[in-house]
């Protein structure tokens, strides 16, 4: 299996200034390379190795070194705003949206943020409420409609994980 992670397709704005980065919205689609992405699936797809990018949250830029990807034909990709880009949702064969609630999504990215990121908590709750909250309201919560499986926050997930790899093997063959 070939693993993706949208985070790896933010654009890069190393040409911004500290405060001009500092003011971008992360959470609106604008944000992510989607062209970029559904190039890369779709060089996978055909069978050809693709380089990844690899983002530098702590800069807001691309590190020199991609990391590559091999063709396989099972390409598992993540990402909160995936079904919110129609050129994205034609290329994946099946789509998985979970319903988190509010306070599970900030808990969730408090821990990431401050470990990861090295973002103070104070940080992150300004930026929740700022942009997070609201674009996940107006890009994420809406893009669950182009999922071809939706489940709620707390079910069993490896339930789930099953059906979609038994869905998988029919469809692989």
């Amino acid at each position: 299996m070939t693993s993706i992670s949208f985070d790896s397709y933010y654009r890069p704005l190393g040409h911004l200034t500290k405060d001009e980065r500092d003011r971008v919205n992360f959470d609106h689609p604008d944000s992510l390379d989607d062209a970029l992405l559904v190039d890369h699936l779709r060089e996978l797809r055909a069978g050809r190795s693709v380089l990844q990018p690899v983002y530098d949250f702590s800069t807001h830029s691309r590190l020199p070194d991609p990391v590559p990807l091999s063709p396989n034909p099972v390409v598992l990709v993540d990402g909160i705003l995936l079904l919110a880009f129609p050129a994205l949702v034609q290329t994946l064969d099946l789509s998985l949206f979970i319903h988190a609630p509010e306070d599970t999504r900030l808990s969730r990215r408090i821990a990431r943020d401050t470990a990861e990121r090295g973002r103070s908590r104070e940080s992150v709750l300004r930026q929740f409420a700022e942009t997070v909250a609201p674009m996940h309201e107006r890009f994420v919560e809406p893009s669950a409609s182009h999922a071809s499986r939706r489940v709620a926050w707390g079910v069993d997930l490896d339930a789930e994980v099953v059906k979609l790899v038994a869905e998988l093997r029919v469809r692989i063959g």
